[in-house]
């Protein structure tokens, strides 16, 4: 087909825009992968190397649990041959429930991977503006797009990005952890024993709130004041400014964490996950800050078994972008403006890692269809594929913010009586009856085999 022999421009080579590139070249496109990390001179706040799909506030994929929204979302991106998600299994570390992942086996096998297609040419060029680039074109360059980029993209929309504040959370070396004061458990035994927990007592976790409280912080700039933090990630000292017990309901929740060989729970607990393949890193559970490093220092090591903690890696914040998408986007997240310039990943409004992977996957469908002039078939809004999209295309809110992948997102299943757990096992077997037909309907598993004829006369 000629429209196989297409050269898309994909700006950005982190999640969304390395699954979006590999999803392309294998339905036969060629591709210039655009990615200014790659060059000696450029560089972005958060990362640490060149290699594509670095990682940098986490190193979790997030829950893969059948019974949770996350899982769900991992099992309809696998039916669509994820490339992020395989990587992610290779490079998998303990994390009980979650599909946590070694961040530099990861980057380094999507490094690989994309480096190494015949059909994708990796040019090490800051794109400084929307009218350099050919279209079609995916904008996949994330929250930390370059400034001369961002200016583009305003005066391309017509009015200013959205912005939130991003934080991340410390990372210590696994020999300077006393197991002597900790234990290895999954909160209410659900998994195999995968993270360490650091229990504090009554007085123990009055004095960090306290220590927090007062602690040194790296304060915004004047024009960020207004920016507020995305509440899946804020950080700690921020939860203890809306009240002392707040991380006690969050991240340092003793719940169904008891000591072990009793019944009996901590007043509060600190979980490290680990970081790495080896487990010679672990990362602070829901510790992202805004403390200044020798804060961060002090204040963590007063954490019991973390006495003489020596940190790899401290945290720190950094600002985030996002489009209006419910008003610049079109549904197949092009531009309302330029029906060949789509976007792709956090940029777009999703906030995760996952989910910023899985618009770069379904941007590359879309992008396939709209150049064969065929009609764009969309996830079933039942899935968590369609539920996720149609949260930052159709949401026309004017606080529109950035979203997970949650229960809340899917549309309401009907029911005589409340029953939470009943309720959430209707909407999954819902999802996957969807998007098992939707895959099925397009035969867009694999891709090559499509039907012309079939993609037209059907949407679900």
């Amino acid at each position: 087909m000629e429209s196989k022999k297409s050269t898309i421009s994909i700006i950005g080579g982190g999640l969304a825009g390395s699954e979006c590139a590999l999803q392309l070249a294998e339905m036969g496109y060629e591709i210039d992968l655009y990615e200014m990390r790659k060059s000696n001179t450029h560089t972005t706040p958060a990362h640490k190397t060149s290699n594509l799909s670095e990682l940098v506030c986490s190193n979790s994929f997030g829950n893969l649990s059948d019974a949770s929204a996350p899982g769900q979302l991992k099992w309809e991106a696998e039916k669509l041959n994820s490339f992020i998600l395989k990587a992610a299994k290779e490079a998998a570390v303990p994390a009980g429930q979650a599909l946590g992942v070694d961040r530099v086996v990861f980057s380094e096998i999507i490094d690989k991977k994309v480096k190494e297609h015949p059909r994708i040419q990796i040019k090490a060029d800051e794109v400084k503006s929307l009218n350099d680039i050919p279209r079609p074109t995916v904008v996949a360059t994330g929250p930390l797009t370059s400034l001369s980029l961002s200016q583009s993209m305003a005066e391309h929309f017509g009015d200013d990005f959205l912005y939130f504040f991003d934080a991340i959370a410390p990372i210590l070396d696994a020999d300077s952890i006393d197991m002597t004061k900790c234990w290895k458990a999954d909160r209410w035994g659900k998994g195999t024993n995968d993270y360490i927990n650091c229990p504090l007592n009554k007085d123990e976790y009055d004095r960090f709130v306290t220590e927090v409280n007062g602690a040194r912080k790296i304060e915004p700039k004047d024009f960020e004041k207004d920016i507020p933090y995305f509440e899946s990630c804020m950080p700690i000292e921020e939860m203890i400014r809306r009240g002392p017990e707040t991380p006690r309901f969050g991240c340092m929740t003793p719940k169904g964490l008891p000591y072990p060989g009793t019944d009996k729970w901590p007043h509060a607990v600190v979980q490290l996950r680990q970081d790495n393949k080896s487990g010679t890193a672990f990362n602070m559970v829901g510790f992202q800050t805004k403390m200044a490093y020798s804060e961060q220092k002090r204040i963590f090591k007063m954490i019991p078994g973390l006495e003489n903690a020596d940190f790899l890696k401290l945290g720190s914040i950094h600002k985030n972008l996002y489009i209006n998408s419910p008003k610049r986007l079109n549904h197949d997240l092009s531009s309302v403006k330029d029906p060949l310039l789509f976007f792709a990943g956090q940029i777009t409004g999703v906030e995760g890692y996952f989910e910023s992977t899985c618009i770069g996957l379904l941007v590359s469908r879309f992008l396939d269809q709209k150049l064969q002039d065929l009609l764009i078939q969309y996830p079933p809004n039942e899935s968590a594929m369609g539920a996720l999209l149609n949260a930052i295309t159709q949401e026309d809110k004017d606080n529109f913010q950035p979203t997970n992948i949650n229960f809340g997102l899917f549309p309401p299943v009907e029911m005589k009586k409340k029953n939470k757990k009943l309720k959430r096992e209707m909407i999954l077997d819902r999802a996957k009856l969807c998007f098992s037909q939707f895959v099925e309907t397009q035969s867009i598993f694999p891709v090559q085999s499509k039907s012309v004829s079939r993609a037209k006369e059907t949407r679900i």
